[in-house]
């Protein structure tokens, strides 16, 4: 089994979202023996934000591309191979003024291919990442779940990745991180409650 762990905040060692997926991840990797873990830290990795020239890039001949271009593509490829291949999907994903961040973003532009991750069909869209499982781990300052401040986080991963095909995301969560101590610590209790209680395995 393979596990894809996301991590997209720019904290560090101070990120409440890497902090608790790496628990996730030890939780899964402890119930079931055999897991490879691949890792990807998007404030680190040059993840490229799709643009024109991404477009010219993928066009263009292998042979004809510029080194720019060669490794955009190197990277892009990487990346949606790396998502591919998982069996299940770790997703550190912070709240950043109402969405999630830019680096996540670029991250699920490289997902989203036509053709490989889903396609289009006469009946409509049909998603090509079936049978993976999908853990998003959601941290806020704030408390936005099920609110309208909250459609561009939480609610906007569920609609990707049900849109690849997608049906098992679970959710771990903790908001209200910055609401004091005692909220604080009673958000990451209740994430920690979620993990605990996350099975191993993968959709049928």
């Amino acid at each position: 089994m393979k596990l894809l762990h996301i991590d997209s905040s720019i904290l560090g060692d101070a990120s409440a979202s890497r902090a608790l997926t790496q628990e996730v991840v030890a939780n899964l990797t402890a119930k079931e023996s055999g897991i490879e873990v691949i890792y990807r830290d998007l404030s680190k990795d040059v993840t490229a934000h799709i643009s024109g020239g991404t477009f010219v890039a993928k066009g263009t001949p292998a042979e004809q591309r510029s080194a720019s271009q060669q490794q955009e593509v190197a990277l892009g490829e990487a990346i949606l191979n790396e998502f591919m291949a998982a069996d299940v999907v770790v997703v550190g994903a912070p709240m950043y003024n109402f969405t999630v961040p830019t680096q996540l973003k670029a991250w699920i532009d490289q997902i989203c291919v036509a053709g490989v991750s889903f396609r289009y069909t006469e009946t409509g869209p049909e998603g090509l990442a079936k049978g993976k499982r999908v853990v998003i781990v959601s941290t806020s300052g704030g408390i936005h779940a099920g609110t309208p401040t909250g459609i561009a986080h939480e609610d906007y991963l569920k609609v990707v990745f049900g849109f690849l095909g997608i049906t098992e995301i679970e959710v771990v969560r903790a908001h209200g991180l910055n609401y004091g101590p005692e909220a604080k610590e009673a958000g990451f209790a209740a994430a920690r409650v979620g993990i605990k209680a996350l099975n191993t395995g993968v959709a049928a």
